[in-house]
């Protein structure tokens, strides 16, 4: 696979975009020799995937996404974070996924290159595409901090880059847009452009900061018409408060759905990392934090919406490990994680895993009991664990890369956890996914005993939870009720053996099926 050569595109399109000839250049489309099938539901772009033996391309991993549904396809971009970076070149390029039904996947090449280490897109960064008439604009992130650069430009900007096919794109290099007055161009990025209804114009949101005084806000400009590439700022349109103390609201994302608007964005600095969501009745606001107002643990990042005019999506990361085993640190990006959202009466949000995702999985997997410890008893599938003074368990004999475990479970009383548990070895640890009553929350704890990611979730005693866990390698995901998901990364999780665990608490789980795709 070859990278395209940069060639200039004619006159022809730049006067669809009021751009000039000699200021833009085509740089991007499909990689030669067409897509590559990815057969993962949780993909990562392929090795080498500009051919060669440059270890920059050797391997990489997904980072932030940037969804977006046309003509009956999610064209899901993405920043691919190389494996290899060696000094000099830039990062963090575009590339793109694209699928029909969420479960299958083609991975169609980089479509905008970082640029040169004097330009201010040296890396790139998130952002979002709108289409204006028959113009698609992709509004993006430029981060360049070397210090020559640095000595007379923002670290950060929003850049634009155009297409007429969402494959062949043109960097605009007469558009830069860094913070005004009253703003902290250090930290300045992430633009969600849409199409803004009640003001009947087109709003940019950008993650940033106040300064002096560095008050996280995601600020707002309003356009009459794109090619005009004229963007005026207003005020904030969400601020956060001293209670919140975020140092930066990432990758924001707002979009309606039902009779409620939504606002996305995401954390990593305080200690409730990960997505959070606002909701309101009116785009204006005011916006109204949820009592659960995160759509996953800290290891689903950066979640961005998208919808197929029926349902919503959320796309987001699940970070991996360095090392790469299970009490190694989080990183940057990962796989690509889709959740369905789920909407409740009062318009809070739920999260569950796609129809397409489901369905993937239909081939039983027989459930072998390897072992039991404490007070257990079995019958008829249903498993009683009786661990209200001594730990309970059940250990399954170890299932392949990708399946789907369901079930049914009850909690017993209001104390003590219970839950699944991962990578058991012979020298008794395990990663535990715990069930917390009495905390209010779904853990998620390495073999170390340390808590790595967590979500609230308010459990009742005696009421009865439908479970759903989807895993495909190291990559594991926890759904119940279609209200709550919980993304984990669990290294040797299908070596080792599996089962369900019940600490001061006693646990029922019943109807427990194992599946894998046909």
């Amino acid at each position: 696979m070859k990278y395209k050569k940069i060639v200039l595109l004619s006159s022809i399109f730049f006067s669809l975009v009021s751009c000039s000839q000699n200021d833009d250049t085509y740089i991007g489309g499909s990689i030669s020799g067409g897509p590559v099938e990815m057969t993962s539901i949780y993909p990562v772009p392929p090795s080498q995937w500009m051919g060669g033996t440059d270890p920059y391309y050797s391997a990489g991993y997904t980072g932030d996404i940037m969804p977006y549904f046309d003509n009956g396809k999610f064209h899901i971009f993405f920043l691919h974070d190389a494996q290899n970076k060696p000094a000099g070149k830039g990062f963090h390029d575009i590339h793109e996924f694209q699928s029909s039904d969420l479960v299958k996947f083609s991975y169609e090449g980089q479509m905008i290159p970082f640029g040169n280490a004097t330009d201010p897109d040296f890396a790139v960064g998130t952002g979002s595409v709108v289409k204006v008439g028959n113009v698609y604009y992709f509004y993006y992130t430029g981060h360049n901090e070397t210090p020559a650069f640095m000595q007379s430009n923002a670290r950060e900007s929003v850049l634009c880059a155009t297409s007429t096919d969402l494959k062949n794109w043109i960097k605009v290099s007469t558009f830069k847009i860094t913070a005004p007055a009253g703003y902290y161009n250090y930290d300045f990025r992430d633009p969600h452009v849409f199409y803004n209804e009640e003001l009947k114009k087109y709003s940019m949101i950008v993650s940033t900061q106040t300064e002096p005084g560095r008050k996280a806000v995601l600020l707002h400009f309003t356009c009459a018409d794109p090619v005009s590439g004229k963007w005026d700022v207003q005020e904030p349109i969400y601020t956060t408060t001293a209670q919140e103390n975020y140092l930066m609201m990432e990758c924001a994302d707002v979009f309606k759905m039902g009779n409620y608007w939504y606002l996305f964005f995401s954390e990593n600095w305080g200690g409730s990392k990960g997505t959070h969501y606002r909701m309101a009745s009116s785009i204006n606001g005011p916006w109204i934090t949820p009592e659960n107002d995160m759509i996953d643990g800290e290891y689903f990042y950066a979640g961005k919406t998208a919808s197929d005019g029926n349902k919503r999506y959320v796309f987001g990361w699940n970070a991996r490990k360095s090392p790469e085993n299970d009490t190694g640190n989080k990183e940057w990006a990962g796989n690509m994680v889709i959740h369905e959202l789920t909407q409740n009466a009062d318009g809070t949000l739920g999260a569950q895993a796609p129809k397409s995702v489901k369905d993937l999985f239909s081939k039983s997997i027989k459930v072998e009991t390897a072992t039991t410890l404490g007070n257990v008893t079995e019958s008829n599938g249903t498993y009683n664990l009786n661990g209200a003074s001594e730990k309970a368990m059940v250990l399954f004999k170890n299932i392949e890369k990708k399946v789907k475990i369901k079930g049914q479970f009850t909690l017993g009383n209001a104390t003590g956890s219970a839950g699944f548990v991962f990578q058991t070895n012979d020298g008794g640890s395990y990663y535990k996914i715990a069930f917390e009553p009495s905390k209010g929350k779904i853990v998620g704890y390495n073999s170390a005993s340390q808590e790595v990611t967590r979500i609230p979730f308010k459990f009742q005693s005696g009421v009865k939870y439908d479970v759903e866990i989807v895993a495909e390698g190291s990559v594991c995901i926890l759904y119940i009720n279609g209200k709550a998901a919980l993304s984990n990364r669990i290294y040797g999780r299908d070596k080792n053996k599996w089962g369900i665990i019940a600490e001061g608490q006693n646990f029922t789980v019943s109807d427990l099926q194992v599946t894998k795709p046909e």
